[in-house]
C-alpha cells in the first residue's frame, strides 16, 4: 500500500509505513488526482500485458514475431527522438499542455484497446500494429505525466518524494489488476483485452481532474541550460540511459527465450556449444524444450517486484549516501544480476536478473531525479525531467532492439547485461569519485545537508 496524501517535506520517508494508512486521503488534492489516474492506468498496462501474452505473443511464429516486434521497437522510437524534441518545446510553452497529453494518452488507449477487442477475437494481424500503437502511448503518458508532476506538489522539494510514491503504487496496482485478469482469463484473451479498455476509459474519466497549471513553462533561460549541462548531471544521465536500455534489453532477452523457440546451434554458444560445433558447417536447428508458460509469470512477477524495491530503498539510502554513490550501486548492482544469472541455469537465471536490473533502474531513477534536483536548482523542473524521461526511453528501445535483431541466446544475454553494468559503474566511477574523494566525506555531507529539503 502507497499513502496518497499529497508529499510532504516534514516528513523524512517517502514510503508510507502501513501504520500511517490509516489517516484519511484527500482525494481533491492535486497529487491524489494524479496518482489515481495513474494507478488506473497501470492496471490497465496489466490487463494488456497479460492479454496480449495469451494472445499475441505466444501464437505467433517465433521467427515471425521477432521481424514485427524489430519493426515495432524501431517505430517507437520516432516520437521520442524525432517528434518530442519538436512538440515538447511547444507544449511546455502551452498552459496545461502536458496535462492534455495525459489525458489524451488514456483516451486513445482506450479507444485502441476497443479496436483490440475486435482483432485479438478474430486473431487479425491488425493486432500488431494495434499493439505497439498501446506502447507508443504508454511512453508518451511517462514522459507527459514527468511534466506534469511538479504541477500537483506544492513546491519543488517534494518532487522526488511524489514520483517515488507513483513508482511504488504503478506497481500496487498493476499487481492488483493482474487479479481480475486472471478471472478473465478463463473466458478468453478478448475478454481480458476489453478489461483494459473498460480500466483505460475509468483513467480517461480520472484523468480530466488533474488540474491545469496556473502557468505555461516558457522558455528555457541560460542558467537553465548551463546546469543542465554540467558534468554532474550528463554523467548521472548517461549512466542512467544505460540502466534504463539494460530494462529494454532484459525485457525482450527474457520474452524471446521464454518462446522456447527453435534455435539454430550457432545461436546456442552457450551450454549447446558442442551440438554447434557437431553440426558445423551446417545450420541445422537444435530444438530446445519450450519452457513452462508459468515461468512468464514468475518473470513478470519478478521485474515488477524490483522496480518496486529500488524506488523503495533508494529514500532510505538517502538519509545515507550521496545520490552518487546511489547511482554507481544501482549499476554495479545491474552488473551483477547478469554475472549471477550467467552462473546459474533455469528459472533461477531468469529471476535473478529479471529482479537485480530493475532494482538497479528504479533506485538509479530516485537518485537522478534527486541529482538533477540538487545540481539544477534553476532549472524548470518539469521541463528537466520530460526531457531526460524521453532520452530514457529511446535508450529503453535501442536496449530492447539488441535482443530481438541479434536472436541472442539468454546465456550470451547475461554477459551482455554484466558487462553493460561493468561498463557503466566503471566509467561513472572514474567522471565522479576522483573529485568526491579529494573533498573526503563531501558526498554524505552533501545527502545530509539537504535532508531537510528533499
Amino acid at each position: 500500500m502507497v499513502d496518497l496524501s499529497p508529499p510532504s517535506g516534514a516528513r523524512p520517508g517517502l514510503v508510507a509505513r502501513g501504520s500511517e494508512l490509516a489517516g484519511r486521503v484527500d482525494w481533491d488534492a492535486p497529487f491524489a488526482r494524479l496518482a489515481l489516474t495513474h494507478a488506473i492506468g497501470a492496471a490497465g498496462e496489466a490487463l494488456l500485458a497479460l492479454g496480449l501474452a495469451t494472445s499475441l505473443f505466444f501464437q505467433t511464429d517465433p521467427a515471425e514475431g521477432r521481424n514485427k516486434v524489430l519493426l515495432g521497437l524501431v517505430l517507437t522510437m520516432a516520437p521520442f527522438a524525432v517528434v518530442g524534441p519538436l512538440i515538447g518545446p511547444a507544449m511546455d510553452r502551452v498552459r496545461g499542455g502536458h496535462r492534455a497529453v495525459v489525458i489524451g494518452s488514456m483516451m486513445l488507449r482506450a479507444i485502441t484497446a476497443t479496436l483490440m477487442v475486435w482483432a485479438v477475437a478474430d486473431d487479425s494481424w491488425v493486432l500488431f500494429p494495434l499493439a505497439f500503437v498501446m506502447l507508443v502511448l504508454g511512453k508518451t503518458y511517462q514522459v507527459a505525466r514527468a511534466a506534469v508532476v511538479p504541477t500537483v506538489v506544492p513546491n519543488d522539494r517534494e518532487l522526488i518524494e511524489a514520483n517515488s510514491k507513483l513508482q511504488l503504487l504503478g506497481g500496487v496496482a498493476g499487481a492488483l489488476g493482474a487479479v481480475p485478469g486472471g478471472v478473465l482469463f478463463f473466458v478468453g484473451p478478448a475478454a481480458v483485452i476489453a478489461g483494459c479498455a473498460a480500466t483505460f476509459v475509468a483513467a480517461s474519466i480520472a484523468s480530466l481532474r488533474i488540474p491545469t497549471p496556473a502557468r505555461a513553462g516558457g522558455p528555457p533561460e541560460a542558467a537553465e541550460e548551463a546546469e543542465l549541462r554540467g558534468a554532474s548531471v550528463v554523467l548521472a544521465a548517461s549512466a542512467m540511459a544505460v540502466l534504463r536500455a539494460m530494462v529494454g534489453f532484459v525485457t525482450f532477452l527474457l520474452a524471446f527465450e521464454l518462446r522456447g523457440a527453435q534455435r539454430s546451434a550457432v545461436e546456442n554458444m552457450g551450454q549447446h556449444l558442442v551440438e554447434a560445433m557437431r553440426y558445423l558447417p551446417g545450420l541445422h536447428v537444435v530444438p530446445l524444450p519450450e519452457p513452462p508458460r508459468w515461468y512468464f509469470g514468475v518473470v513478470v512477477v519478478f521485474g515488477v517486484a524490483g522496480g518496486m524495491v529500488g524506488a523503495a530503498v533508494a529514500p532510505r539510502l538517502r538519509s545515507m549516501l550521496s545520490e552518487e554513490r546511489i547511482l554507481l550501486g544501482a549499476t554495479a548492482l545491474s552488473a551483477a544480476g547478469g554475472i549471477l544469472a550467467s552462473l546459474v541455469s533455469g528459472l533461477a537465471s531468469y529471476a535473478i536478473v529479471s529482479l537485480l536490473v530493475p532494482v538497479g533502474a528504479g533506485a538509479g531513477k530516485q537518485a537522478f531525479d534527486s541529482l538533477v534536483q540538487r545540481s539544477a536548482p534553476d532549472a524548470d523542473r518539469g521541463r528537466s525531467f520530460a526531457r531526460f524521461e524521453s532520452r530514457f526511453q529511446v535508450a529503453w528501445v535501442l536496449g530492447a532492439v539488441v535482443p530481438t535483431a541479434l536472436h541472442l541466446p539468454f546465456e550470451v544475454g547475461a554477459i551482455v547485461v554484466a558487462g553493460a553494468g561493468v561498463f557503466a559503474a566503471v566509467c561513472y566511477g572514474l567522471g565522479r569519485f576522483p573529485q568526491l574523494s579529494r573533498s573526503g566525506k563531501s558526498g554524505i555531507s552533501v545527502s545530509s545537508g539537504r535532508s531537510g529539503s528533499s
